[in-house]
């Protein structure tokens, strides 16, 4: 009889964050397939009888790395086993879960997805930056920096962003921070806007780099920031200052 996946978000990267449901699930998977990001104490959960196979993928990789996770996917729940693909952050906000869940579907294989705190959402709470405040957004946006390289062209429009939501979270940004600032500028958001960029988000190596529209690029680069890292835009973060609770 076959076995079932369940894409499951291990959360933004602190163990704490593990959701009830994706703990149970851990401790109960016949198999376990991991990405590069989740923190190996969450898989001291995972039951010694259990495979674990790393999957991870870093920036870079040849994109037919997602083929061979599909494929191994599918033999071990054709097999008959309860399989956990554990995805950091969220499996549905740019990790593919969509993807899996489409391939899963084609095979016949039954599937469910386990949502998890997005690490844009861990990042910012974790610098005391609340994305949403009557106050100061209404509005909020999540974008990906690292779009498909496969496209054509960008289909992220920056500048059109630029007035249409209070708060911008950026994920997988750092590469393209100068530019991505500069073309919300050119659609007319105000260089002085205070930015974040935050380095593993939530994690013992957490740090954030404080600058504006105009300087985060130079800032960032400076402090040597590298990926993983969000970046959260918009008029919210001058409150972590105050608000910082870590």
């Amino acid at each position: 009889m076959p076995g079932k996946v369940y894409l499951v978000g291990a959360g933004p990267g602190d163990p704490g964050l593990l959701t009830v449901r994706a703990e149970r699930l851990l401790r109960s998977a016949d198999a376990v397939l991991y990405d590069r990001l989740v923190d190996e104490r969450i898989l001291e959960a995972v039951p010694d009888s259990a495979l674990k196979e790393y999957v991870g993928r870093a920036v870079g990789d040849d994109a037919s790395h997602q083929d061979s996770t599909n494929e191994i996917m599918a033999r071990h729940a054709l097999a008959g086993k309860s399989v956990v693909r554990l995805k950091g952050g969220d499996p549905t906000m740019f990790g593919r879960g969509g993807e899996e869940a489409e391939f899963l579907l084609g095979r016949g294989i039954q599937f469910e997805i386990v949502p998890g705190i997005t690490s844009g959402l861990g990042s910012a709470t974790y610098c005391g930056i609340p994305l949403t405040h009557r106050g100061y957004s209404s509005s909020v946006v999540f974008a990906t920096g690292h779009e498909d390289p496969s496209k054509e062209s960008e289909s992220v429009r920056w500048k059109d962003m630029a007035r249409a939501a209070d708060t911008i979270v950026v994920m997988m940004g750092v590469a393209r921070l100068g530019s991505i600032c500069s073309q919300l500028r050119e659609g007319g958001m105000d260089a002085s806007t205070p930015v974040a960029v935050v380095e593993n988000g939530t994690t013992e190596r957490h740090r954030a780099v404080f600058g504006t529209l105009a300087d985060i690029g130079e800032r960032a680069a400076s402090e040597g920031v590298r990926p993983p890292a969000n970046v959260i835009i918009g008029r919210v973060v001058s409150l972590a200052g105050r608000l910082s609770w870590k």
